[in-house]
């Protein structure tokens, strides 16, 4: 039984693919070599939510293929820039990568082979050598999950939204409870100095029981 290959490689390779290389040339001859210098578009669909790679934008490779008795030996660098935003202000922020390519595509992925079940291999397929599963694989895992436009950016004002970057200045006089707005024209209390006077009719002005309340009793 066939050990498992990469998801992205159970379709057969497209030698339309700018990714898809013929390595017809080597043969099967271990130690033949040839490299590989070119630009290819990116596919599409290369990064996470938060930050990728534009479709067609340029991916430099720089690339070594040798074949050796399992199969095509790939080696080398991928150079492009990832774009996304700032997950702070939201700021367009442009990443270079650079990752390093190394992958064994094997002629024969079987257990006889020496392959587990479990076991995910790439596979020349006829004269075919397919880098977009490995090259995805690689640069997904350089991507930073949180971009950051700079390290100590200090995002938006949660009140406006407003950068706070683009004003250091920047901020919002204390909100006011409008439900407690009213109490800002109330005078609670005369000065201390003052003597308020109680209206004779008041109780607490009452020397004693009136004359003739006793008598009553």
């Amino acid at each position: 039984m066939s050990a498992s290959q990469r998801s992205t490689d159970r379709h057969s390779a497209d030698r339309r693919s700018p990714l898809v290389f013929d390595v017809r040339l080597l043969g099967r001859r271990a130690g033949a070599m040839t490299k590989v210098d070119t630009t290819v578009p990116a596919p599409a669909g290369l990064g996470i939510e938060v930050i990728g790679v534009p479709e067609g934008a340029p991916i430099e490779l720089d690339l070594r293929l040798e074949s050796v008795v399992e199969g095509v030996l790939a080696t080398g660098t991928a150079r492009l820039e990832a774009v996304g935003e700032c997950v702070r202000c939201l700021r367009e922020v442009t990443v270079p990568v650079e990752v390093d390519v190394q992958e064994l595509f094997v002629y024969d992925a079987s257990t006889e082979a020496g392959y587990d079940e479990e076991d995910e291999v790439s596979l020349v397929q006829g004269d075919l050598i397919d880098l977009e599963p490995v090259l995805r694989d690689d640069v997904v895992l350089d991507l930073p999950f949180q971009p950051l436009c700079t390290p100590d950016c200090s995002g938006l004002c949660p009140v406006c939204g407003a950068r706070l970057d683009d004003d250091p200045g920047h901020h919002h006089d204390a909100a006011v409870d409008p439900r407690w707005s009213a109490l800002g024209a109330l005078d609670l209390g005369a000065p201390s100095d003052q003597v308020v006077e109680q209206p004779a009719s008041h109780p607490y002005n009452r020397s004693g029981p009136a004359q003739g309340e006793e008598s009553s009793r």
